[in-house]
């Protein structure tokens, strides 16, 4: 390290151009896809933008703040980037949220467990807002608007929650997705075919799925019934 005349090591030179909450959030995201939550600290912030302490905090209050930020935008990005419209076929525009969100959560999975600490931020009120009016124009009765609207997001949040769970899983380990999904299906055909029919039937489908797919399927069978043409 460059060291000062008076034999101090030199410090880093301070950014120049001007610090904003977005530009500070931002690099937050980039930071917790690098290294997940754990990787975010203040420290990490100022050293990757060549400011201080002080500079950051005039702009976020602390880390809790900062989690809460990056998660608002990538579901801000989610909504901004799906028409909701009343001009927009409303199956359509449900469907896309959901895999919005979905693929966001597959892109960041820090922002599952995040959804899952403080489940009812701002921009997922705006998530839910969404939902309900396209609920209504699909023509769900207004007195099964709520229930709809809530399962509706308790499958797409708890099935974003479920990828993050299992991303943590394999990083965690050695083992790739196929690897794992291969091991639980051998075990899955060791069980006692009497106590377990179903189970066992479903092995071959295990080793294949796409997580993806089986999400949007999901999507499309909870809207065939809340359309009331299952």
């Amino acid at each position: 390290m460059a060291k000062n005349p008076a034999g101090r090591p030199a410090r880093a030179p301070r950014r120049t151009s001007g610090l904003s909450r977005d530009l500070i959030i931002r690099t937050a995201i980039g930071i917790l896809d690098e290294g997940g939550e754990s990787a975010l600290t203040i420290r990490a912030l100022t050293i990757r933008l060549s400011t201080g302490y002080g500079a950051l905090y005039h702009h976020v209050a602390d880390r809790n703040d900062l989690l809460t930020g990056a998660t608002d935008e990538i579901i801000t990005g989610v909504l901004s980037g799906t028409a909701t419209d009343t001009d927009t076929e409303p199956r359509a525009a449900l469907r896309a949220l959901a895999l919005g969100l979905f693929d966001a959560v597959e892109a960041h999975p820090w922002v599952g467990r995040e959804l899952s600490r403080e489940p009812w931020r701002p921009a997922l009120l705006d998530f839910y807002e969404a939902v309900g009016r396209l609920l209504d124009a699909l023509a769900v009765p207004e007195d099964a608007l709520f229930d709809a609207a809530g399962t509706f997001m308790s499958f797409v949040l708890g099935a974003g929650a479920q990828s993050a769970a299992n991303a943590s899983h394999l990083a965690a380990t050695t083992t790739d997705r196929d690897t794992f999904l291969g091991a639980t299906a051998g075990r899955w055909t060791d069980l006692d075919p009497s106590k377990y029919p179903f189970v066992r039937a479903t092995v071959t489908r295990l080793r294949a799925h796409d997580d993806r797919e089986q999400f949007l399927a999901g999507v499309d069978i909870f809207l065939r019934g809340v359309a009331g043409d299952a």
